[in-house]
């Protein structure tokens, strides 16, 4: 009895081992920072672009959000078990509308699934999400166009999604970002301050352009605080004169592009629903 005992003492353990191991290993999940997540390098960075464009376009009319996710093998688990853990996790859609959909690309694996939102499910049903699946992605897939498959899978999806009555998006906010009006106020600056000082000298002059960039600062939807930070800036780089205003600005123009500011899920839930299939 006790070397029984201790046999099936060995195997409970052994099984909770494996049970650690295989958790332990379980594909991460990448943060959503894009609606094309590529982390094979199968797609070039146009086409992610292109892709992207599309989908944030459709995105803005609509409302729904789709979302493409390519990684090399979602071993241990199927597919259709990490597309799930993705889903939850970047709870794409609408929270009240559940209006998401996630299409996932196992490369390696040469898998693929269609996870649809509780609220698409009816202009998705999962026969129609397998024949997306069959009919649209696995022929393009099988010639090694990818770009092409998955192209035309959003495209079938946005027109199934188009036809189904949905909420009107929420008005996107027009003010823009902090960043995306600081070189038009440094170049208003530049002018204006450049104007004031010769009308009303140095001190009054960088009062009057001070002033004018915090109101301006404001009418853009900047913060009270940053409004009058600049404005004193303003006030100070009139005293210094043209020259100083300019250097500033060469400087803040150094800088590069700005990043994709998309703001990612919106908390929609997803219930399984969708389809799966290979090529």
């Amino acid at each position: 009895m006790t070397s029984l005992f201790r046999a099936r003492l060995v195997a409970l353990f052994m099984m909770l081992f494996a049970s650690f191991h295989v958790h332990a290993e379980l594909v991460p999940i990448p943060t959503l920072q894009h609606r094309v997540t590529d982390l094979t390098q199968t797609l070039s960075a146009d086409q992610q672009t292109v892709l992207e464009q599309k989908i944030a376009a459709f995105e803005h009319e609509k409302g729904s959000q789709i979302a493409v996710l390519i990684v090399p093998t979602t071993q241990p688990e199927v597919i259709e078990q990490y597309s799930i853990r993705v889903a939850d996790a970047w709870k794409l859609g609408r929270e009240k509308e559940d209006d998401g959909v996630l299409i996932v690309v196992a490369k390696n694996d040469r898998k693929m699934r269609i996870e649809v939102g509780y609220g698409l499910e009816g202009a998705i049903p999962d026969l129609i999400a397998k024949r997306v699946i069959t009919e649209v992605m696995a022929p393009p897939f099988k010639q090694g166009d990818f770009y092409g498959g998955i192209t035309k899978a959003v495209d079938t999806l946005i027109g199934l999604i188009s036809g189904e009555q949905l909420p009107a998006p929420a008005k996107q906010n027009n003010q823009g970002s902090f960043t995306d009006f600081l070189p038009l106020l440094l170049i208003g600056g530049l002018i204006l301050g450049g104007l004031l000082r010769a009308i009303f000298g140095d001190f009054f002059g960088g009062m009057l352009n001070g002033g004018a960039i915090v109101m301006l600062a404001l009418f853009f939807g900047v913060g009270l605080l940053i409004a009058l930070l600049l404005g004193v800036v303003a006030f100070v780089l009139t005293l210094i004169g043209p020259a100083g205003l300019g250097n500033l600005g060469g400087g803040m123009y150094s800088g590069g592009h700005s990043s994709d500011s998309w703001g990612g899920g919106g908390g929609g839930g997803f219930g399984g629903g969708g389809a799966s299939g290979d090529w």
